[in-house]
């Protein structure tokens, strides 16, 4: 899947969370792997600049016990 920035102020991280939801799972470092040239342009990412994303994979539901502080 390949987006394109489209705003001002943009990173990596930002981008993967506006198209994840999370940054889980390494995602971040996915991304980096699929666009070995995306460090050249720096930490902010330049407005039109076309990044390639991993495809997601479904996550797996934890059950998280609930701790009750109070009865």
């Amino acid at each position: 899947m390949r987006v394109k920035v489209e705003r001002e102020n943009m990173t990596v991280d930002l981008v993967v969370w506006q198209a994840f939801g999370r940054q889980d799972e390494g995602l971040v470092e996915q991304v980096l792997a699929l666009n070995p040239d995306i460090a050249d342009v720096g930490i902010m990412l330049p407005v039109g600049v076309e990044i390639e994303l991993p495809e997601p994979q479904a996550r797996p539901r934890t059950r998280q016990d609930v701790v009750r502080l109070w009865s």
